[in-house]
């Protein structure tokens, strides 16, 4: 018999009954039955239940056991007593009658238990973070992970893809994030940089004629933590495409993503087809370009109904200044004061003087609240007529510039959506957002700025691009990028663009946006040398692969799908990272430190 294990702690069955086992992992579990001893033992591949009574030769070891601890079990398999089998178990109809028990690994007292799946404080979960993937839960998603990536993997080489690996030391880029900057110890002075992503490796790769690439890419930025950002490194399916259009990428990704979801989605429903939704549109629609399309309400712009009304704070607005817009959120089922106050209430909290709102009740000609009152029945029936709202409906109100209440008008629509129970949970519903701004207007700078992707091709014929007037601020704030992402449940998983492959086109982009070539050189001159050399049109997406798992595990946080991640300010409790590191080192990488000013 094999010196620790004759088979795994998950894969005995009543066919089993009579065989002499061995089995070795962790104690999970011990409980004392009147002097009958019964040990959870755990691996890797489940969990099968040992048995030690005062009669059998391990008792007075299995006495001293305690949990976490490592050991090996010889005995026999039997079924289990009637009544004990534990069906929700693979290994549920037996259990193992020991005859032998060895201590492989004892463990000290645990700082967090690994039964059972209660929170934890983070310092303590990630400073002790393999004790936390021992838990079941975070463990079957770590492998969850594996898998999703094997499957996205096979998708992406059975759509004709090829997988590529790009450098990790390379040189720093203005991606939009700060790098993370690696001294070198031969060049004196200089730096690499890890990749903020392949971007410009990928585009590289089909100027060379690679045609579809693919890779599960690992990528670095030095930036802020959020719920479903890691702080430092995360991974994302990177594609790049040659001789495509905008409709070619979503042809070869949707299927892929939608595969994926369907796979994995322990019953949820998948989008059957992907919206495309232009960005202007999401922003008045939804208030935000990632939208969460389980939740169905729209807002819309119900100015008219104000203007020249008796509600005087929106009228005196909407009569001061041609751009004040007054958007309505509708509430289904919402129509009740109470319902209406605690949103009221909400809005205050978030830092407004409040949120306006009209309800709709039995009896009552109009709408009920004080803007009905204000406005009279007549426009209070034409915003019910334009929304589609009635008895037991209610509406909330905000007015202003749409650029500066845009963001809070979002967040309106997802809380009204979570207090009605209107959002569908048991679904993934994907759209795309298109049509993005290629420009925008810094009014800090007073300057025209690039509004995402500085390397996307604009929504335009290249000569008609070329000719247009630096100067002339409205045409250059009308211009549209091709430019995409892909949402999923009010989760951005990506963005994407047709690439900018025409150098002249390229340089105009850039001079528009007050970059003259000597930066555009200095900065990109690899890129810009290598599309004077027959580039093909070219395009690709990156989703990230973490946010994929997040949302396919049903978790809010990154933290529940990844390794070893770091803690909110970007550090790894367990190893100790960052870390200082000796005068010996810095005085190789020619480095000397300048403590930061005194506060």
């Amino acid at each position: 018999m094999h010196r620790y294990r004759s088979t795994n702690c998950g894969a005995l069955r009543d066919k089993n009954i009579g065989d002499a086992v061995r089995l070795s992992g962790w104690c999970h579990r011990i409980r004392d039955h009147g002097g009958v001893l019964f040990i959870d033992l755990r691996d890797h591949y489940g969990l099968t239940q040992v048995v030690a009574d005062p009669d059998s030769p391990a008792f007075k070891i299995a006495e001293k056991l305690r949990s976490e601890w490592v050991v090996r079990i010889d005995g026999k398999v039997r079924n289990r007593p009637k009544g004990t089998e534990n069906t929700e178990l693979p290994t549920g109809l037996v259990e193992i009658y020991a005859t032998e028990i060895e201590v492989l690994g004892a463990a000290a007292e645990l700082p967090l238990p690994v039964f059972g799946d209660q929170e934890y404080p983070e310092e303590i979960r990630l400073k002790y973070r393999f004790l936390d993937l021992r838990r079941e839960k975070i463990h079957a998603n770590i492998m969850k992970r594996g898998q999703i990536i094997d499957s996205i993997r096979r998708r992406m080489k059975d759509g004709g893809f090829f997988e590529f690996q790009t450098p990790i030391l390379t040189a720093s880029s203005p991606e939009g994030a700060r790098d993370f900057l690696v001294p070198s110890r031969i060049h004196a002075g200089k730096f690499y940089a890890l990749p903020q992503a392949p971007q410009q490796f990928k585009q590289l790769l089909m100027i060379a004629g690679f045609d579809r690439y693919f890779q599960i890419a690992p990528c670095f930025r030095d930036e802020d933590a959020r719920a479903d950002r890691s702080p430092g490194e995360f991974y994302q399916l990177d594609i790049e495409m040659s001789f495509v259009t905008q409709e070619d990428v979503f042809q070869a990704v949707e299927p892929v993503l939608k595969g994926v979801f369907e796979e994995f989605a322990d019953g949820k429903a998948v989008t059957h087809k992907f919206p495309r939704i232009p960005y202007m549109n999401a922003m008045r629609d939804y208030g935000t370009d990632k939208p969460d399309l389980r939740n169905p309400i729209k807002m819309q712009n119900v100015t008219e109904s104000f203007r020249g009304s008796g509600f005087k704070i929106f009228a005196g607005m909407i009569e001061k200044d041609s751009a004040v817009e007054v958007w309505g959120i509708p509430a289904p089922k919402g129509g009740n004061r109470a319902f209406c106050d605690r949103m009221n209430s909400w809005a205050q909290g978030e830092g407004q003087p409040g949120l306006g709102y009209i309800f709709w009740r039995e009896g009552e000609e109009g709408g009920a609240g004080p803007l009905a009152k204000n406005i009279g029945p007549e426009r209070t029936k034409q915003i019910a007529d334009q929304l589609q709202l009635g008895i037991g409906d209610a509406c909330f109100f905000v007015a202003g510039k749409p650029k500066d209440f845009v963001k809070f008008a979002g967040l309106a629509r997802i809380k009204v959506g979570e207090e009605l129970q209107l959002v569908a949970k048991d679904k993934f519903e994907f759209c795309w957002i298109v049509d993005f701004p290629m420009y925008e207007w810094n009014e800090d700078l007073k300057k025209i700025d690039f509004s995402h992707n500085p390397f996307s091709m604009p929504s335009m014929e290249p000569d008609e691009f070329l000719k247009l007037d630096p100067a002339n601020k409205d045409a250059i704030l009308a211009i549209k990028a091709i430019q995409y992402d892909v949402v999923c449940n009010g989760i951005e998983l990506s963005s994407g663009a047709i690439r900018n492959h025409r150098p002249e086109v390229m340089k105009k982009a850039f001079a528009i946006a007050g970059y003259g070539e000597d930066v555009l050189e200095k900065k990109f001159g690899g890129m810009l040398r290598a599309l004077t050399y027959g580039a093909p049109p070219h395009g690709g997406i990156a989703p990230g692969i973490d946010r994929i798992v997040m949302l396919l595990c049903g978790e809010e946080n990154l933290r529940e799908v990844v390794l070893f991640p770091m803690n909110q300010r970007a550090e790894d409790l367990l190893m100790g990272a960052p870390s200082e590191v000796t005068p010996e080192q810095l005085k190789e990488l020619h480095i000397r430190l300048v403590p930061p000013p005194a506060r």
